[in-house]
């Protein structure tokens, strides 16, 4: 399987369980591969056909982004480094989960949430403690009875009731049958998703680390100014956009670059990502700009963006020149 093979299945299944897609990012560096989105599901996916090829400076982005878009961040691939990834088994890869296409499927499709988790030393499942502890207290049977038939400590079944510890696979059967009880519990993708809490709206810009991001100089003034009407910004160096704006009311995919086409390649990506998570699109462009928008993207020329004293003096400019260029 290639990774194209791979990226094809992951957007069947998608569309199949009811999502609607953004276009691929097919621009280098990428966080993510394309952003999904079903009623208030959002996700950012990142396509890894060996999942140890995330490393972790886009696990950081991809989590931030998830954070500042009100979504998830998942990979999907086929392997890890030494072998195929199991169906029904989730993986953690710098705190971001990654699973395989028939993992993926049964989820959003088939409404079956996996059971198993790699670490390692193995796979692992939770238990469901209340239903442990009850079951055995229900039995009149002691922690250290329990402990002896299962092969363990006394402590760690204590751990299992609390829910402190995960179990082999081989202990949990052996528990189950026991008791006659379904004692896994069942893996939440979506709040298994590792995520990051954003910086408050105090933080300045400049607190982002600048040789990771990768920016010249007239970028970050302009950002910088973006954050001066009352932003939150959070600079990216591998989407497809520069950095996300932030205030209370909107949130806006924010590019900046001199008028080329690249820009008009990247305000397109850019138009098609915004409806999926449902932001703003805006161009910043250093210098004259050819264009007023491009589909859903609004261009907006540095000295037009100096001309502005507010975060809903920048929303209205954008709302009215979309309006114009609709009505052209």
């Amino acid at each position: 399987m290639t990774k194209e093979v791979l990226i094809h299945q992951i957007i069947d299944v998608l569309s199949r369980a009811g999502f609607a897609l953004s276009d691929r990012c097919n621009i280098r560096p990428r966080s993510f591969d394309v952003a999904a989105r079903k009623d208030k599901t959002l996700l950012l996916c990142k396509v890894l056909f060996n999942i140890d090829g995330l490393n972790e400076e886009t696990a950081r982005e991809m989590k931030y982004l998830a954070e500042y878009l009100g979504g998830s961040a998942i990979v999907v691939g086929a392997k890890t480094r030494d072998q195929m990834l199991e169906d029904s088994v989730v993986y953690m890869r710098y705190d971001i989960l990654a699973l395989n296409v028939q993992t993926l499927y049964d989820y959003f499709v088939e409404n079956i949430r996996p059971l198993v988790s790699a670490a390692p030393g193995g796979l692992y499942v939770s238990i469901e403690g209340d239903l442990l502890k009850k079951a055995r207290t229900t039995q009149s049977m002691s922690l250290g009875a329990l402990a002896s038939m299962v092969g363990v400590s006394r402590r760690t079944i204590s751990k299992y009731e609390e829910e402190g510890m995960d179990a082999s696979i081989d202990v949990v059967i052996q528990l189950e049958d026991i008791f006659g009880l379904e004692l896994a519990k069942p893996i939440d993708i979506l709040k298994s998703c590792g995520s990051r809490k954003p910086r408050k709206k105090t933080e300045p810009v400049k607190e982002e680390p600048k040789a990771k991001l990768s920016m010249s100089l007239p970028e970050d003034l302009i950002l910088n100014t973006i954050s001066m009407l009352g932003y939150d910004v959070l600079p990216t160096a591998q989407a497809p956009f520069k950095a996300i704006s932030r205030d209370k009311s909107s949130v806006i995919l924010t590019g900046v670059s001199e008028f080329n086409t690249t820009v008009i390649k990247r305000a397109h990506l850019m138009s098609s990502i915004s409806c999926i998570t449902e932001t703003q699109s805006v161009f910043i462009i250093d210098g004259r700009s050819k264009l007023k928008s491009i589909e859903n993207t609004v261009l907006i020329e540095k000295k037009e963006l100096d001309t502005i004293s507010d975060s809903q003096e920048l929303l209205d400019f954008i709302e009215e020149r979309k309006d114009t260029h609709s009505e052209e």
